[in-house]
C-alpha cells in the first residue's frame, strides 16, 4: 500500500470515512508491521464505526467480492449502529433494516462463519430492540423465514444459520444494554417464543437423517435459551432428546452443557418440573449404560438429604417412590445377558460391564441411605417371589440380579437389625445353581453376610456346604475362597464343629493345587483364623496334618542345585506357612471387637507351654537355615524367608520370646554375609518389639550392633 493511503500521514479528523478508506486502514490494521500505525488505524476504524456514514460504507463492505475481514467489519459496525444507537433509526426504517439483514444472513450461511455470526447477533439486537409492539413474534418469522426454500441456500446452511440465530438471540439479551423495564418485558415475550423454537429443536434431534452438526448447534441452541427459565415442564421430551445425545461421542460434551444447564435451571425451579427431569432420568436408565447418569441421582439425594427435617419429609415423599423404580432400573441393567450373547463378547466388553457393574453397586449402597431397610425388603419379597413360583420358570439373569443388590448392601452397611436376613439365608439353598456367575454371586452375598453369621451362628449349617463345595470349582476360587475366609475371620468362635471338615477339603484343594497362588495364601490365613479358636492340641494336630507334607517338599527342594523352578515352589511354600501365621493367634478371645469398643478381652488364661507357632517354627528352623545357606544372594527368596519370622513377631509379640535368640543369631549372618533390606526390617520389628525386655537384651544388641557396623562399613565404601 502506498504511503499516501495510510491514515498515519493524514490527520485522522479530515480522512473521510469512505469505503476506499475503511479498506485501508483495515489493511495497516492486519498487515503494517509498525505497531504505532496499527494504533492508529484502530482508533480511526473505532470511530468510522460509531460514525453516520458506516450506515452508508456497511452495506458495500459486506459485499461478496470482498475478504472476511472486510466483511466482518462491515456486520460489526452494523451490530454498533444497532445495539448502541438504536435511537437514531427512524421507526420507518425498521422494516426494511429487518429485510436487509435476513437476506445477508441467508447469503452468508454459507460463507465465513464469523461473519454470519456478527449478522445474526445484529439480527438479535433489532428483534430485542422491537418485540414485542414493534415485531410482535419475532422469533416465529425467524423459523418461518429460514425454513422457505429458495436463495439458491441449501437446507442445511439455512437450518445451521437459523439456529446460529437463534442460539445468539438469548445471549444477546443477557449483555444487552435494555433498560430495566424493557428486559422484564422482553424477556416475557421470549418465555412466549418458547413455544416457537421447542418443536424445532425436536424435531431436528430426532431426524434420523440429522448431521451430528446440526445436532450439536440445536444442543447449544438449547442451554441458550434454559437460561432465560423457560417453561422446561411443557418440554419434557426435548429435555429426555438431550440426555439420548450423551452416548455419542461427537455430542457428548455438548449434551452435558446442555443438561448443566437443566440442573441449574432445576434447583431454581418448581417441584413439578425438577420430577419430569427424574422421570427421564429413570427412562434413560431403562435405556443407556450411561454411568454419568448415576451422578446425577447422588447430587439429587444429598441436596434432598442436606434439607432440615420437615422439608427433608416433603421431599422424601416426592421422591422414594422414584429412587425405587430407580433401584429396579438398575438391578434390569445389572443382569448379565444370555449365556450365548455373553460367550460373544470381547474381554474388553466384559470388563467394562463389570465396572459398570460396580458403578451400579456403588449407587444401590448410597440410594439404600435414603430408602433403609425398606429397600431389602423390597428385595427380599422379590426373591422370595422368583424363587418360590413353581409356574413361571425364572431365569438365572434375574435371580442374580437380585443377590447382587444384597450384597452390594451388605457389603457395607450394618444389616444385623434387618429382618429379611434369616428368610434370605434360608432362600439360597433353594436357588438352582447351574451357571458360574450366578454362583460367585451367591458366594460373594454369604461372604457379605459373615458377621451377621457371627451374630446368628445356627444359620452357619445352611451356607457353610455351599461353601466347601465351591472350594472345589477352580472358576469359583476367587469368591468361594474369600467367603470362606470371611467366615473364619468373623464366626471363628462357632466354627469348631465344623473345624475337621473346613481342613480336610482345603487339605484337599492345596494339594489337588486347584486355586492360583494367591487364592492359596488367602486360604491359608482362613485356616489361621479358623485354628485359633481351637484348644492348643488340636491347633498342633492339624497343623502337623496341614504343614507335613510342604515341609517334606521343603527338604527335598532344599537338596536340590538352585534352579528358576524350584525357586518358586520355595518361595510359594514359604509364603503358605507366613500366611498361616499371620493370622494364627491363640492369645485373643476376639479381636474384631469393631472400632470403639473396649480392648480385647482375654476370657481364658493362655494355655501353659509354647505356642503353637514356635513349635512349628523351632521344628523347622534348621530346614529354613538350609534354605538360606543355598539361597542367600537371592533377594525373593530371603525376603520370603524373613516373611514368615516378621509375621509371626507382629501376631504373637512376646509370645514369640522362645524364638529370639536363635533368630538373631541367624539375622546377624545372614546380612553380614550379604546385607539384605528384608533381614533389617525384620531387626527393626524385633529391636521395637524385645529391646526394652532385659532378658532378650544381650542377642537383640549384639544383633543392633553388628546390623548398625555393617551398614556404615558400606556406606564408607
Amino acid at each position: 500500500m502506498e504511503t499516501s493511503g495510510r491514515i498515519a500521514s493524514t490527520p485522522a479528523d479530515t480522512l473521510e470515512f469512505t469505503v476506499d478508506n475503511v479498506e485501508k486502514a483495515l489493511h495497516q490494521l492486519y498487515y503494517d508491521p509498525n505497531i504505532e500505525n496499527k494504533n492508529l488505524a484502530q482508533k480511526w476504524l473505532m470511530q468510522a464505526q460509531v460514525s453516520p456514514q458506516a450506515w452508508q460504507f456497511c452495506w458495500a463492505l459486506l459485499s461478496p467480492d470482498k475478504v472476511p475481514e472486510i466483511q466482518y467489519f462491515g456486520a460489526s459496525a452494523l451490530y454498533t449502529k444497532i445495539s448502541r444507537y438504536w435511537g437514531d433509526i427512524p421507526t420507518d426504517q425498521y422494516e426494511s433494516l429487518k429485510s436487509q439483514l435476513f437476506s445477508q444472513i441467508a447469503c452468508f450461511s454459507s460463507g465465513s462463519k464469523m461473519v454470519l455470526t456478527r449478522l445474526c447477533v445484529a439480527l438479535a439486537s433489532l428483534a430485542l430492540n422491537t418485540m414485542p409492539e414493534a415485531w410482535p413474534g419475532a422469533v416465529a418469522e425467524m423459523v418461518r423465514a429460514f425454513q422457505e426454500e429458495g436463495g439458491g441456500v441449501d437446507g442445511r446452511a439455512r437450518c445451521l444459520a437459523l439456529l446460529e440465530l437463534l442460539t445468539v438471540l438469548p445471549e444477546e439479551f443477557h449483555t444487552s444494554r435494555l433498560p430495566q423495564y424493557r428486559k422484564g418485558q422482553v424477556r416475557g415475550a421470549l418465555g412466549r417464543e418458547w413455544g416457537s423454537v421447542s418443536p424445532l429443536l425436536q424435531q431436528l434431534l430426532r431426524q434420523a437423517d440429522s448431521p451430528g452438526a446440526v445436532k450439536a448447534r440445536v444442543l447449544r441452541c438449547l442451554s441458550s435459551w434454559v437460561m432465560l427459565d423457560v417453561p422446561l415442564n411443557e418440554s419434557e421430551s426435548l429435555v429426555h432428546d438431550c440426555f439420548t445425545a450423551l452416548p455419542d461421542p461427537e455430542l457428548f460434551d455438548t449434551a452435558v452443557e446442555a443438561i448443566e444447564q437443566l440442573r441449574e435451571a432445576v434447583q431454581s425451579g418448581d417441584m413439578e418440573t425438577c420430577h419430569g427431569i427424574c422421570r427421564i432420568v429413570v427412562t434413560l436408565g431403562e435405556n443407556h449404560s450411561s454411568s454419568l447418569t448415576l451422578t446425577f441421582w447422588y447430587t439429587l439425594q444429598d441436596e434432598i438429604m442436606s434439607f432440615e427435617s420437615e422439608r427433608q419429609a416433603v421431599y422424601l415423599q416426592v421422591y422414594r417412590p422414584v429412587y425405587f423404580q430407580l433401584v429396579d432400573v438398575l438391578l434390569h441393567k445389572a443382569q448379565f445377558p444370555s449365556d450365548q450373547e455373553y460367550a460373544s463378547w470381547s474381554s474388553d466388553e466384559k470388563e467394562q460391564f463389570r465396572i459398570y457393574r460396580v458403578d451400579i453397586s456403588d449407587t444401590l449402597m448410597y440410594v439404600y441411605e435414603m430408602l433403609g431397610a425398606e429397600l431389602l425388603s423390597n428385595l427380599y419379597e422379590k426373591l422370595g417371589r422368583l424363587l418360590t413360583n413353581t409356574e413361571q420358570p425364572t431365569s438365572w439373569q434375574h435371580t442374580e440380579a437380585l443377590l447382587y443388590g444384597f450384597q452390594s448392601i451388605a457389603e457395607t452397611i450394618d444389616v444385623n437389625y434387618s429382618d429379611v436376613i434369616p428368610g434370605l439365608i434360608g432362600l439360597i439353598p433353594r436357588i438352582n445353581i447351574n451357571n458360574v456367575q450366578l454362583a460367585d454371586t451367591v458366594m460373594f452375598t454369604i461372604g457379605a453376610l459373615a458377621e451377621w453369621l457371627a451374630d446368628h451362628p445356627v444359620m452357619l449349617s445352611s451356607v457353610l456346604p455351599l461353601v466347601l463345595q465351591a472350594l472345589g470349582n477352580p472358576d469359583l476360587s476367587v469368591s468361594s475362597v474369600s467367603t470362606l475366609k470371611k467366615i473364619c475371620r468373623e464366626c471363628k468362635y462357632d466354627l469348631p464343629p465344623y473345624a475337621t471338615n473346613i481342613v480336610a477339603v482345603s487339605q484337599e484343594v492345596l494339594i489337588k493345587q486347584i486355586h492360583k497362588t494367591s487364592q492359596c495364601m488367602w486360604l491359608m490365613q482362613a485356616l489361621g483364623f479358623l485354628l485359633s479358636a481351637l484348644p492348643v492340641e488340636e491347633i498342633l494336630r492339624n497343623l502337623h496334618s496341614l504343614i507335613t507334607p510342604y515341609i517334606q517338599q521343603l527338604e527335598k527342594l532344599a537338596d536340590e542345585t538352585p534352579n528358576p523352578s524350584n525357586k518358586l515352589a520355595i518361595i510359594h511354600i514359604l509364603g503358605l506357612l507366613s500366611n498361616l501365621f499371620t493370622t494364627l493367634d491363640i492369645s485373643k478371645q476376639d479381636d474384631e471387637s469393631g472400632e470403639g469398643s473396649a480392648p480385647p478381652v482375654k476370657t481364658t488364661p493362655p494355655p501353659p507351654g509354647p505356642n503353637p507357632v514356635v513349635v512349628v517354627l523351632k521344628q523347622v528352623f534348621a530346614l529354613i537355615q538350609t534354605v538360606l545357606s543355598q539361597w542367600l544372594n537371592d533377594s525373593q527368596v530371603v525376603e520370603a524367608v524373613c516373611a514368615i519370622f516378621e509375621k509371626s513377631v507382629k501376631t504373637l509379640l512376646h509370645d514369640f520370646a522362645p524364638m529370639v535368640s536363635q533368630l538373631s543369631e541367624m539375622l546377624g549372618q545372614m546380612y553380614s554375609t550379604i546385607p539384605q533390606a528384608s533381614a533389617l526390617d525384620l531387626t527393626r520389628q524385633m529391636v521395637h518389639i524385645f529391646a526394652s525386655q532385659t532378658d532378650h537384651f544381650p542377642p537383640i544388641k549384639a544383633l543392633f550392633e553388628l546390623v548398625t557396623s555393617v551398614t556404615l562399613s558400606i556406606f564408607q565404601q
